[in-house]
């Protein structure tokens, strides 16, 4: 399968598809049941009918029993950090090996074109890999399980409420389905809230340092925006969920960010088939740091003025708010 189907590249080398960013007519008036039933699928399948399966199989065998969560102990507060170390190295590991370590499609559907191989002083590690592995490894993956560890024990506990899903099935399944809804929101709020200048400069720019993402750029991150981005944990902590939704959660917040850095646009699985990856609004946001803060779903960019749909008419609009606040700044 060629990209040359599917989109163009200018004369920088960056790749962009034919087809416009999107958002899909659900949070409209009055609601559209067509368009819903038509964007149903396509929010299930595959990212979240993967990550509910996954958070099921994590939950029944790879997280200690209720009754040993209710006291904090450094064994199974162990036992789960290097379980989640064990997923994002699989998880993580493979989607860096085939794109980028054996390049098993070369930059075919890849947005730019380079690879981030080379030493940059702009990274802390000289690299990006080893400034992504570091900040992931040392503080990523040990702030995620705090959190974690804190929620799984307050639900063993009784501190936060629980739904039994025998006596509330309709809500028990309506929740695996605001789950990414809630993640979206939740982060979209933090982001636009690590891109207020000071914090920008002193946290969120150890992100934005990958301006040509790979998996591993995922939740790269300065520990404090760590500590605020996993406090989506915070909504179980208020709403009513089984534990089996907030482990949704947590998985997709530890290692969804993956597949939304990895740089291209469709991952190729044989001559004429490709897994669609559907987070070029997020490769925008990271070439151009001031447009696309939400994931693609609800349209929060579009409501707060932040949108970018990959058009020509969309770069000419950024290049104008540009202009317009260089000569404010500079009147000022």
């Amino acid at each position: 399968m060629d990209d040359k189907s599917f989109g163009t590249e200018d004369n920088r080398g960056f790749w962009k598809p034919n087809q416009l960013i999107r958002y899909p007519k659900v949070f409209v008036w009055p609601p559209q049941i067509h368009s819903i039933a038509k964007w149903l699928p396509k929010y299930l399948f595959p990212w979240g009918v993967l990550y509910a399966g996954l958070a099921l199989f994590v939950w029944t065998y790879l997280t200690p029993s209720v009754e040993r969560l209710e006291k904090l102990s450094i064994d199974w507060v162990a036992l789960i950090f290097l379980r989640n170390v064990g997923l994002i190295i699989l998880i993580v590991g493979a989607q860096h090996y085939w794109l980028y370590r054996r390049r098993a499609q070369g930059t075919n559907f890849k947005f730019n074109r380079n690879w981030p191989d080379g030493v940059h002083p702009g990274f802390t590690f000289g690299t990006q890999l080893r400034d992504n592995l570091f900040w992931t490894f040392c503080f990523g993956i040990p702030i995620w399980t705090v959190w974690e560890v804190t929620t799984l024990w307050l639900y063993a506990n009784g501190y936060v409420a629980g739904l039994d899903p025998s006596s509330n099935p309709i809500w028990f399944v309506c929740l695996w389905f605001f789950v990414p809804l809630l993640h979206e929101f939740h982060f979209f709020c933090v982001h636009r809230l690590i891109h207020w200048p000071p914090l920008y400069r002193n946290v969120h720019k150890v992100h934005h340092r990958n301006i040509n993402p790979g998996p591993w750029s995922g939740i790269s991150m300065h520990p404090f925006e760590h500590l605020i981005y996993f406090s989506g944990f915070l909504i179980y902590w208020i709403v009513p969920a089984h534990p089996l939704h907030f482990m949704h959660l947590s998985l997709m917040a530890g290692l969804s960010p993956a597949q939304g850095h990895t740089g291209f646009d469709r991952v190729v699985t044989g001559k004429t088939s490709a897994l669609h990856l559907p987070y070029y609004a997020h490769y925008l946001h990271h070439r151009l740091f001031e447009v696309n803060y939400a994931d693609g779903t609800i349209p929060l960019d579009k409501w707060f003025g932040s949108f970018h749909d990959g058009s020509p008419e969309a770069d000419q609009a950024l290049a104008r708010r540009r202009r317009n606040l260089s000569t404010e700044n500079t009147a000022n």
